[in-house]
């Protein structure tokens, strides 16, 4: 019998996973509010899936059988009958916490509930459910199909079941798995990264270095494969400022605060990439 999986959020992150889940075998329901936004997200998984094929990484009948594997609905209720649920919305505790609300009087009891937030501690998140222990943290990297990480986080009443399953589902899909075993905001990968790019951002607001400089020196003194600042570009400066934000207000410690060079990056629409303006012209 094939494992169902929902996922909740059709963005690049929600999309991703539900793009690996089908390959890997998963019957996957797609989430999202909008049809727009469903189809945003399944155009952008036959586009992926037409990438592989072209570069002969994955077999045509393989991805069209994947791809059959995938429905999508504006129904929260398609999730009644999943094996995990795995929430990849915006990264807004209220928002997160409202949808885990509501989806945990429509699944079955041994349901798995998992987010795939970066930074937000799961067990605020798991907090508002009566099933805190059936609660995990997924953490998945962009873009998903390409990077092998998944960061599992335990919250604080999360069981060694839960964990478990947790880890079977991200090792099914192709993922090797590191285990967060205190739920500390921003987790493992989010902390180090923050770090590291807010010191970059604030050498650079300084004149110390350019951000050039400083890429180069992580990438070549440290074997980093891309700087922090071009790290930043790629993710969104926004993204990571949210990130940083929620990680420096759980801990107040000073060097998760983001410099003012970044918040007024984001104020004047420069976050990276998708922009066409970061740290770096794109």
């Amino acid at each position: 019998m094939a494992r169902k999986l929902a996922v909740i959020g059709a963005g690049l992150m929600g999309s991703g996973i539900a793009q690996v889940s089908a390959q890997a075998g998963w019957d996957v329901v797609l989430r999202d509010v909008t049809d727009q936004a469903l189809t945003r997200g399944t155009d952008g998984i036959k586009a992926s899936y037409e990438k592989f094929v072209s570069k002969g990484k994955l077999d045509a009948a393989d991805a069209e059988a994947a791809l059959g594997r995938i429905t999508t609905s504006t129904d929260l209720g398609a999730v009644a009958d999943a094996d995990i649920v795995v929430e990849a919305v915006f990264e807004n505790i209220e928002v997160k916490q409202e949808i885990f609300r509501s989806i945990e009087g429509l699944v079955k009891d041994e349901t798995i509930l998992a987010s795939n937030t970066s930074a937000i501690p799961i067990t605020k998140i798991a907090a508002v459910t009566g099933r805190p222990e059936k609660v995990v943290g997924t953490h998945f990297f962009s873009p998903v199909p390409m990077m092998q990480l998944c960061e599992l986080v335990r919250g604080y009443k999360t069981s060694d079941e839960t964990l478990a399953a947790a880890r079977e589902f991200a090792e099914s899909v192709g993922k090797t798995c590191v285990v967060v075993n205190r739920d500390v905001a921003g987790f493992v990968t989010t902390r180090l990264i923050s770090a590291l790019v807010v010191e970059a951002a604030r050498l650079q607001e300084s004149g110390v270095a350019s951000a050039e400089d400083i890429d180069i020196a992580c990438k070549l003194g440290f074997g980093h494969a891309m700087g922090p600042l071009a790290t930043a570009d790629m993710t969104g400066v926004d993204i990571l400022l949210h990130a940083t934000s929620n990680i420096y207000t759980e801990t107040q410690d000073e060097k998760f605060a983001p410099p003012e060079s970044m918040r007024r990056m984001v104020d004047a629409g420069d976050i990276g990439r998708k922009s066409g303006q970061g740290f770096y012209k794109h």
